[in-house]
């Protein structure tokens, strides 16, 4: 009687997922990182749209009519760049046709009232607008 005990059993083998508990972790962290990173660099770039939107219309106010030639173009490029509103969108295109006049001829005269006029409320709507 002395070969083999009876009592004792052999080992069990007990199964062990922290392995894959451990990658499902790093898994879910790499997303939440991600995520946070995903919406810090949208707030920036929004942030960098505003910012610019206010730089132009800054510039647009401060343009000088005495130069009507290079205002009218440079009152087109900036106005281009800010009316994404469909109000300012449509005051825009009603002033284009009225700057046509003053952009490719070798000499303009002067700014009318009406295209003043016109500038002026598109500055007006775009101040309210940002």
């Amino acid at each position: 009687m002395q070969g083999e005990l009876r009592d004792i059993k052999p080992l069990l083998e007990i199964p062990d997922s922290s392995y894959y508990l451990f990658l499902g972790l790093i898994f879910l962290v790499a997303i939440v990182v991600i995520a946070i990173l995903t919406f810090l660099v949208k707030k920036f770039l929004l942030n960098r749209k505003e910012s610019m939107k206010k730089i132009y219309l800054a510039e647009l106010k401060a343009l000088d009519w005495k130069e009507t030639k290079a205002s009218a173009y440079r009152a087109t490029e900036l106005g281009r760049a800010l009316a994404t509103e469909k109000r300012t969108e449509e005051i825009f295109n009603q002033l284009v046709p009225m700057l046509e006049a003053y952009k490719y001829k070798k000499e303009v005269p002067t700014l009318d009232s009406g295209t003043l006029k016109q500038f002026n409320l598109l500055v007006h709507i775009l101040d309210e607008s940002i």
